[in-house]
């Protein structure tokens, strides 16, 4: 079995890593530094860096807690990343190098969450068929909700006439640079009526980084009464952050906003990923949501997350025969 060098990301490093997730056959911006370093002060980054003699080939973006590493929890899903020619057996080899480091660093427990094969330009299996050797715990697994732009999808009859409610009532939508209306009249209100929480990136983050996040206001008449950001891949259109006023239902917002960018704005993608509808770590479904997602025509996409003993890297000496 082939022996990798592992070591610790740090701040040297930030092109070198950048220039590997530009090429990387499983990455999105979510892994560029850019990006990562913008949760620098509420994570320990804890990444990791693969190489074979001088070669970069692979990198696990990461932070720490106490004993355990987590495939970062400021990103929307993580694992390993691997350059373009990587192979069953040299990430057998990679894996079974990065939880042996983990280990004899004191890291008793690596939690990953599984990019979406949906995400990918190229099939990206091996970190699976690692983690089943290495008995990892599947211990959550998000439904998300995502329409294959690329194929026939149907928008049921309610969700049409919500639509043309919009329409009725002149709303108008307005792509715009300035995030500040939408996050403070309607998002960080809503967020914290409902469920008491403030978003996971700051407005100012999210400004810096505008040519990724597109963001979309709905107004009426004048008034800004729903808006979304989105996330945008190369392949996928994914609002994370949406929201509407008390009178999104009577006005049509946001179904009026949400069928604008998917049969206009985002149409020439692959995949509009509305993102999941779970709430207990998965175990339970918010089924008003999810009947909404599956009102415009999106299909379930599973998400998982493991757990992985990094002792168990003794697992992975005898795969290959």
């Amino acid at each position: 079995m082939k022996h990798y060098q592992i070591r610790l990301y740090n701040s040297t490093d930030f092109d070198q890593w950048n220039t590997f997730i530009s090429v990387a056959k499983n990455a999105t911006f979510l892994f560029n530094r850019n990006f990562m370093e913008y949760h620098s002060d509420r994570f320990q980054d804890y990444s990791l860096m693969v190489f074979d003699e001088d070669k970069l080939v692979a990198v696990l973006p990461a932070n720490k807690n106490e004993n355990t590493v987590y495939s970062h929890q400021g990103l929307t899903y993580g694992g390993l990343v691997l350059n373009s020619k990587a192979k069953l057996s040299s990430v057998i080899s990679i894996f079974k190098g990065v939880l042996q480091f983990l280990n004899e660093n004191s890291i008793e427990k690596l939690v990953l969450k599984t990019i979406p094969n949906f995400y990918l330009d190229y099939f990206s299996d091996e970190l699976e068929y690692c983690l089943f050797i290495t008995q990892a715990q599947l211990n959550r697994r998000d439904s998300l909700s995502v329409i294959d732009l690329t194929k026939p999808y149907s928008i049921t009859k309610t969700r049409k006439e919500s639509i043309r409610r919009g329409k009725k009532n002149s709303l108008i939508i307005k792509e715009e640079l300035n995030f500040e209306l939408f996050w403070n009249e309607i998002l960080i209100p809503n967020l914290d009526k409902k469920h008491q929480v403030k978003p996971v990136h700051s407005v100012e983050e999210i400004a810096l980084l505008q040519k990724r996040f597109p963001n979309f206001n709905v107004y009426d008449k004048d008034k800004i009464v729903a808006g979304t950001t989105v996330f945008c891949t190369d392949k996928v259109a994914h609002p994370q952050y949406v929201s509407g006023n008390s009178d999104k239902n009577e006005l049509g917002s946001l179904d009026y906003l949400y069928h604008h960018l998917i049969t206009e704005v985002y149409k020439d993608k692959h995949f509009f990923d509305f993102n999941n509808s779970n709430e207990e770590q998965g175990t339970k479904i918010n089924e008003g949501l999810l009947f909404w997602k599956e009102s415009f025509g999106a299909k379930t996409v599973i998400q998982n997350f493991y757990e992985v003993q990094t002792k168990n890297y003794f697992n992975l000496n005898d795969v290959l025969i």
